[in-house]
C-alpha cells in the first residue's frame, strides 16, 4: 500500500517512518532546502534527530507527485495548514481516503478539524482523525504506542485501523470524531497549566489536581458538543492528557515551564522552534465553551496568562487555587 504523508515536521516524519515499516510511504515537505536535507541525510536531523529513514520511505517537495497514486493521504501539518492542504488534495486526488493527525481548533473560526475537512471535501467523503497519546520521538524510534482512529463511519475507522495496525503501533477504531478531537485540542491547554504549576514548584499533588480537573473540563465541553464519555476517558482523552501534562517531550508543557521562569511568550515560541498548539487553541476553546455555556476555569486562566501582560504565572495559579470549593 502507498501512503502519502504531508508535513515533514517531527510528527509527520515519525508517522512516515513508522508506517514505512509496513508500507511504501512518500513524505512531502513544504521547504525545498528541508526536503533536500532529508534526502541527503536519510533522516530528519532538524525535527527528529537520530531516527533513520527505512528504505520504503521516500521524500519529495512535489505536492502533486506525492498525492497522485496514493491509497491513503495523511495530513500531519500544524492545524493552521490543514484547510489549505486538504483543499489542494481534493483538487489533485479527489475521493482518496484521508486522515489527519493535527490537533486544535482553527484560529478565527473555532472549528474542529473534521468540520474544516467536511467544508473542503463534503459530508460524504471518506476521512478520519488519527490521534491519541504519542510523542513523535518515541513513535519514530518504534516504541510501543496506542492511537485512536476516529471517523463518523465506523467501518472506515475499522478498515484503516487494520491496515495501519502494527505490533508496536496499535490502532483502535472509534466512531466519535467530536470526542476524539476535543480531547486532542483541550489537553494542550491543560498541559500549559501543568507546566506552569510544575515550574513554580507547586508539586505533584497540584499537578494531579490540574490533570483531574482538566479532564473534567474536557469532558464537560466534549459532552456539550455531542462527544461520548467513553472516548473522553480513553486514549484520545484521558490518555493524551496524562502524557502531555507529565512528559518532558511535550511542547505545550515546556511552554508552561518557560512561562513559570518568567520568559515572554514571544521568546518561548521562538526558542521552541515548533508549533505549540495549546497557545492558539486556548482562546478558541474558551470562545467555544462560552457559546455552549460550559465552565472551563483552567482554560480561562491559561488564556489570560498567555494574553494579558498584567498576570504572572504565580498569580494565575493562585487565582485558580483560590476558587470557591464546590462538589466534585
Amino acid at each position: 500500500m502507498h501512503i502519502a504523508v504531508f508535513g515533514a515536521g517531527a510528527w509527520g516524519t515519525a508517522l512516515a517512518v513508522a508506517l514505512s515499516r509496513a508500507h511504501t510511504v512518500s513524505l512531502w515537505g513544504r521547504s525545498a532546502p528541508h526536503v533536500a536535507a532529508l534526502a541527503a541525510a536519510r533522516s530528519n536531523q532538524r525535527y527528529l534527530p537520530g531516527v533513520p529513514f527505512p528504505d520504503r520511505l521516500a521524500t519529495t517537495g512535489a505536492f502533486e507527485l506525492a498525492a497522485r497514486g496514493a491509497d491513503l493521504l495523511l495530513v500531519a501539518t500544524p492545524l493552521s495548514g490543514l484547510r489549505d492542504t486538504v483543499r489542494r488534495l481534493h483538487q489533485i486526488a479527489p475521493g482518496t481516503p484521508l486522515l489527519w493527525a493535527c490537533k486544535g481548533l482553527e484560529a478565527g473560526t473555532g472549528k474542529l478539524p473534521h468540520e474544516i475537512v467536511t467544508e473542503e471535501l463534503g459530508a460524504g467523503a471518506a476521512f478520519g482523525v488519527l490521534t491519541g497519546p504519542s510523542f513523535a520521538a518515541e513513535v519514530g524510534a518504534g516504541l510501543p504506542t496506542a492511537l485512536t482512529l476516529a471517523a463518523a463511519d465506523i467501518g472506515f475507522a475499522e478498515q484503516w485501523g487494520r491496515h495501519l495496525h502494527q505490533p508496536r503501533l496499535r490502532i483502535y477504531a472509534n466512531a466519535d470524531l467530536v470526542g476524539a478531537e476535543i480531547g486532542g485540542a483541550v489537553k494542550n491547554v491543560i498541559a500549559i497549566a501543568a507546566g506552569v504549576s510544575d515550574g513554580m514548584g507547586f508539586g505533584l499533588n497540584a499537578r494531579a489536581a490540574l490533570i483531574t480537573r482538566g479532564l473534567a473540563e474536557i469532558s464537560r465541553l466534549g459532552r456539550a458538543l455531542g462527544g461520548r464519555p467513553e472516548t473522553l476517558m480513553g486514549l484520545a482523552g484521558m490518555g493524551d492528557l496524562i502524557l502531555t501534562c507529565t512528559g518532558d517531550l511535550s511542547r505545550n508543557r515546556r511552554v508552561g515551564l518557560a512561562l513559570a521562569r518568567g520568559n515572554t511568550l514571544k521568546d518561548i515560541l521562538r526558542d521552541l522552534g515548533q508549533v505549540a498548539e495549546g497557545v492558539s487553541t486556548a482562546r478558541e476553546v474558551l470562545r467555544l465553551a462560552g457559546r455552549h455555556g460550559v465552565e472551563m476555569p483552567i482554560t480561562e486562566i491559561v488564556d489570560a496568562l498567555l494574553h494579558r501582560q498584567d498576570l504572572g504565572p504565580r498569580e494565575a495559579v493562585e487565582q485558580l487555587l483560590a476558587r470557591d470549593p464546590r462538589n466534585e
